[in-house]
């Protein structure tokens, strides 16, 4: 029925069996209690539930042991920018969204409802999301296209006592911070004095340079590009006041021009916009981050045939360095969760990046290896960030973001013990890894 159904016939049988069989979808609701006596049923709904509606009424902080309110977290798109495929509406997004769903459980426990939005007006969403703080933990936005993911990320921070995080915007972030860190320790610059362009001023672009800019990187030696070319001062065309933020007093006018004697390339744009000849115009040891997906900004096989000396990630599997959003958003959310945040820092999205560097660092155990097919991993210009099927990143990162979140006053929480923590998260893990 569903190659009827859909008009996607160019997915392979087995994608579209996944989704479909034996089952519609990839996730579902299931009771933590049991319900198979009256006795439990009274104390599921009436009249026992009274008991927990009471003491939450008294005192808010009873929904935490009570509810599952802090291990839930809301996924929201409008899907007006799904993954590499633009603006296919909201319920073509649902997909997506039960995916992120699957991704948040398999790999921190995290639960979800998946929200699907029928509106691309931003203060409608800020609206509704607002509304429904009472029933989350956490807010995840994903697939809502710049400049208004932004502003509704921005305003629903400011609005809501519960982490809102776009994970467009941060995600591919974080992951890709991790990335710089381990990659400028391997070729010896310094974060302070490195020449970055990036293609591609989108969310993910602007939220990049922004975590950059806070991690050490100059303002003036990062150069932005759009499809217009360079973002310079002065420029008319294209712009809104978040691309004006990295607008830079310069004589470039195109990408070619831009990575002449740059050290590192960002690219969250399309593919094929970036040629060997402006890989060979790179500075020695280039860092090179081509992620739009499917297909980078230059193939993989071109990059590594005209520099030898460069670190190459892309957003594939298939390649060395995948920067990966499942390295991130489960994890930092886990954190989050675990200490009742109120919202995620930009220190604890840097605590997140730094922790993951510190990861990679790390001998990487067998059960990777296995994961991905008995191939071998060690720290090097091929392996600059973990694997997602690394059971050690939940520790690394989760404990990090819920320590940042305690230093900076965020937390409502209090962790005291972080062995006891880390055992926990282990404990809590077993089941998925089994």
């Amino acid at each position: 029925m569903y190659k009827e159904a859909c008009p996607m016939t160019d997915f392979k049988d087995d994608v579209l069996s996944y989704h479909s069989f034996p089952v519609a979808g990839k996730v579902e609701v299931m009771p933590t209690k049991p319900c198979q006596t009256a006795d439990d049923l009274s104390m599921a709904y009436t009249p026992g539930v009274a008991l927990p509606v009471k003491a939450i009424a008294e005192n808010s902080e009873c929904a935490k042991t009570f509810t599952s309110r802090q291990n839930l977290v809301g996924v929201v798109s409008n899907g007006t920018a799904i993954l590499g495929l633009g603006n296919l509406g909201p319920l073509a997004s649902k997909p997506v969204m039960e995916g992120k769903g699957v991704l948040f459980k398999r790999f921190a426990d995290v639960d979800v409802f998946d929200i699907e939005l029928d509106t691309e007006d931003p203060k409608k969403i800020i609206d509704i999301v607002k509304t429904m703080e009472p029933t989350f933990g956490g807010i995840n936005l994903e697939d809502i296209k710049a400049p208004e993911c932004f502003e509704i990320e921005e305003t629903l921070i400011e609005l809501c006592n519960i982490p809102v995080f776009h994970d467009d915007q941060h995600g591919t972030a974080i992951i890709c911070a991790a990335g710089l860190i381990s990659a400028v320790d391997i070729t010896g610059k310094k974060m302070e004095e490195l020449k970055v362009v990036f293609n591609g001023a989108g969310a993910a672009g602007i939220s990049c340079a922004k975590l950059f800019v806070s991690m050490g990187v100059k303002y003036e030696n990062l150069t932005m590009c759009d499809s217009r070319g360079v973002i310079y001062k002065g420029r008319e065309a294209g712009m809104n006041k978040y691309k004006d933020i990295f607008a830079v007093d310069t004589d470039a006018r195109t990408l070619a021009d831009a990575m002449v004697g740059a050290d590192v390339f960002i690219g969250v744009s399309q593919k094929d916009v970036v040629s060997q000849d402006m890989l060979k115009s790179m500075a020695k040891d280039p860092i090179v981050f081509a992620m739009a997906n499917p297909d980078p900004e230059i193939a993989y096989e071109d990059a590594v045939a005209a520099r030898d000396d460069l670190i190459m990630a892309t957003g594939r599997s298939d390649y060395p360095n995948q920067i990966n959003n499942v390295l991130g958003f489960p994890f930092i959310f886990r954190g989050a969760l675990d200490v009742g945040a109120t919202k995620i820092s930009e220190g604890m999205k840097i605590a997140a990046a730094r922790a993951l560097a510190e990861l990679a660092k790390e001998p990487v155990p067998e059960s990777v290896a296995k994961a991905y097919g008995g191939k071998s991993f060690s720290y090097g210009r091929e392996y600059i960030v973990p694997k997602p099927f690394d059971p050690r990143v939940i520790e690394y990162e989760a404990v990090a973001v819920a320590k940042a979140a305690m230093d900076e006053g965020l937390a409502t929480n209090a962790i005291e013990d972080w062995d006891a923590y880390r055992d926990a998260l282990r404990k809590r893990m077993e089941k998925f890894w089994k």
